[in-house]
């Protein structure tokens, strides 16, 4: 006989999940610090004058990229350890499982990063960072006063798209045994010896909703107020050139 469903245990249920949002929110932290660097660097050799470290870039990109992430996920933290002690003679199986996720996330979401972040630098118009130089800036003032900011205004919707997908290829990190809010909700249903499945996944469902939508309005009101600054700068550099050409 098929068990009824409970629409109450999804409520009774959310403080449960909602006490382990903060691992997930942590797990996305650290992958997000440590990714972003790592595709800094995967940008800068792609987009450098070494056509050896771009090609190593590329490469490794493409190869990360095509992963499935739980295949990673198991790589990392099956194989790993193996690895370190063969070579190095250092067991690193006592290490945290937080560890072993954020690496494999890191790597995971740096691929889509270098991606991201050398697509931002060529939306910029050369010519910009040109007239900087030629103003007095240096190269690094240049860069961080002229195409960062456009560079960021044009990133910002598909640095919050890999945001989201980060946060659900987070979620497999139950499949190690991590207690995030997927761990804890497959925790639950195991305590009740496989009931109350649907209801626990509705609950889990319900949470990764709110915190997208968080997100992307997040996203989209920074995006309309960097856009706003640009839009003003723009308009003032038009009358600028406007005032030169009346000029006697």
């Amino acid at each position: 006989m098929d068990r009824p469903f409970y629409p109450e245990f999804i409520l009774g249920v959310f403080p449960r999940l909602l006490a382990r949002l903060p691992v997930t929110l942590l797990l996305m932290t650290g992958t997000v610090i440590a990714g972003s660097l790592l595709g800094f660097l995967l940008a800068k050799a792609r987009l450098g004058r070494s056509p050896l470290a771009g090609r190593i870039a590329g490469t490794f990109i493409v190869a990360l990229r095509c992963t499935p992430s739980i295949v990673l996920l198991f790589i990392i933290y099956y194989a790993l350890p193996e690895l370190v002690m063969g070579f190095f003679g250092i067991d690193i199986n006592g290490m945290s499982k937080s560890v072993f996720v954020i690496l494999t996330l890191s790597l995971l979401f740096s691929a889509n990063m270098g991606e991201l972040m050398r697509a931002a630098y060529l939306s910029v118009d050369k010519g910009q960072r040109e007239a900087a130089l030629s103003a007095g800036l240096s190269e690094v003032q240049a860069f961080f006063r002229v195409t960062a900011p456009q560079a960021l205004t044009t990133a910002l919707p598909n640095f919050c798209n890999a945001l989201v997908a980060l946060m659900k290829e987070g979620a497999l990190a139950y499949t190690i045994g991590m207690i995030d809010m997927m761990g804890e909700g497959s925790l639950i249903i195991s305590r009740n010896y496989g009931a109350y499945g649907l209801e626990t996944y509705i609950a889990l469902a319900l949470i990764y909703w709110a915190v997208t939508i968080i997100l992307e309005r997040g996203f989209r009101a920074l995006e309309k107020r960097l856009s706003r600054g640009r839009r003003s700068i723009g308009r003032e550099r038009e009358s600028r050139r406007n005032i030169t050409r009346e000029a006697p």
